[in-house]
């Protein structure tokens, strides 16, 4: 029970939070500056009040950017009501359009690969100055 006059404090502050959803605390200061985590209210002094629809919303964020979702996808999905309440018609279709960014650059990472094997393959390896991996970056080769 707290004493007289001290109150009782509901919530978490930003470094609770951090810890408890493993995002670092910059990470959640950009999420608040670019408007994809909602601010949360201010005690009367002055400090940041986070509750567990910060901790649901930081969670959702967090896992949509480690599958590679872009700030304005996740954004998008937020806009259109967020976890339990977005249509999945329309969260399929930002997902389907991140699935094929997605293979885009697969599809990138994979000719990049053959274009690297194909180069070292062709690199004596020696001392003498002349070199495929170099002819390659200079634009001179095997492109």
């Amino acid at each position: 029970m707290p004493a007289k006059g001290e109150g009782v404090r509901v919530g978490l502050s930003r470094g609770e939070l951090a810890r408890r959803t493993g995002v670092n605390l910059e990470t959640i200061r950009y999420f608040e500056r670019i408007g994809m985590l909602p601010a949360p209210p201010r005690t009367q002094g002055g400090h940041r009040v986070y509750g567990e629809g910060h901790v649901r919303a930081l969670g959702f964020i967090r896992r949509a950017r480690d599958l590679g979702f872009a700030p304005e996808e996740v954004r998008a999905i937020l806009a259109l009501g967020g976890p339990g309440k977005a249509s999945c018609g329309e969260v399929r279709e930002i997902a389907v359009q991140h699935l094929e960014q997605v293979r885009a650059k697969m599809a990138d990472l994979s000719r990049l690969e053959r274009l690297l094997a194909a180069t070292i393959e062709h690199c004596s390896g020696g001392e003498a100055p002349d070199c495929a991996v170099i002819d390659m970056l200079e634009g001179g080769g095997f492109g």
